[in-house]
C-alpha cells in the first residue's frame, strides 16, 4: 500500500503559505509507516519543533489501474475517509530553501492518521463539508467544491505517473487553517458533521 498526496489544492490554503497557484497538480508521497488508524495517539517526533495539521479528504482506491482516462475515474475508488497530513514545517522550510524533496517533513513515522472508510455513495463528492477541531476550537473547515482539481481528475493524473493498486490511499489536498499542534492537543475531524477522527498528541 502507498499514500500519494496532492499539495496546493485549495487556494485560501496557498495564499495563507505565500505559494503560487500550481498548473498542475502537486503530488508527494508518504510511506506505509506513516499511517496511524483506529485513532492512535500520535507521538510528537523528536526532531521538529513546528508540526502543522492538514486536514484532508482521502480516497481508497479498490482496484488496480494506470493511465485512466479522467471519464472513468470514479470506478476505481468507493470508499472516502478522512485523514491528517502532519507536516514538520520547520523541516519542510529548511527543505524547501535549498531546493530539496520534502520526505522528511511528510513521510515520517505516523504522519498520515487515517479515518475508517465509508461508502461514497452516500455524499455529493463536488459538494461535501468536512472540519478539523483542536481541544473543541475549530481550526479548518474545508468544501470539496472549492478543490483546483478534482477527485477524478487527480486518479487520472496520478496514474499517468504511479500504477494504482488496491487499498492505496490518495489524500486530495487541505483546506486554510493549518496551525500547528502541542504535545495535550486533542483533534476531532468531521465528514458531513460525523465524527470520523478522534486522537490525541502525546
Amino acid at each position: 500500500m502507498k499514500i500519494i498526496a496532492v499539495g496546493r489544492n485549495y487556494v485560501a490554503h496557498i495564499e495563507e503559505l505565500k505559494n503560487d497557484v500550481p498548473t498542475e497538480p502537486v503530488i508527494f508521497t508518504k510511506p506505509d509507516t506513516a499511517v496511524l488508524r483506529g485513532n492512535e495517539p500520535f507521538y510528537y517526533p523528536s526532531f521538529s519543533s513546528s508540526i502543522h495539521h492538514e486536514l484532508e479528504v482521502v480516497l481508497k482506491i479498490n482496484k488496480v489501474g494506470k493511465n485512466i482516462e479522467e471519464k472513468f475515474a470514479h470506478k476505481y475508488y468507493d470508499e472516502i475517509g478522512l485523514g491528517i497530513d502532519f507536516t514538520a514545517r520547520d523541516i519542510q522550510s529548511r527543505l524547501k530553501e535549498k531546493g530539496l524533496p520534502w520526505d522528511l517533513a511528510k513521510g515520517f513515522n505516523g504522519s498520515a492518521p487515517i479515518s475508517d472508510f465509508v461508502s461514497k455513495e452516500n455524499f455529493d463528492l463536488s459538494n461535501m463539508n468536512f472540519d478539523l477541531k483542536v481541544n473543541n476550537e475549530l481550526r479548518q473547515e474545508g468544501n470539496t467544491g472549492l478543490m483546483i482539481y478534482t477527485f477524478d481528475y487527480l486518479v487520472s493524473f496520478v496514474s499517468k505517473y504511479f500504477t494504482l493498486k488496491t487499498g492505496d490511499l490518495l489524500f486530495t489536498g487541505t483546506p486554510a487553517g493549518v496551525a500547528e499542534v502541542k504535545i495535550g492537543d486533542r483533534l476531532q475531524a468531521s465528514l458531513e458533521g460525523n465524527v470520523m477522527l478522534d486522537f490525541e498528541v502525546k
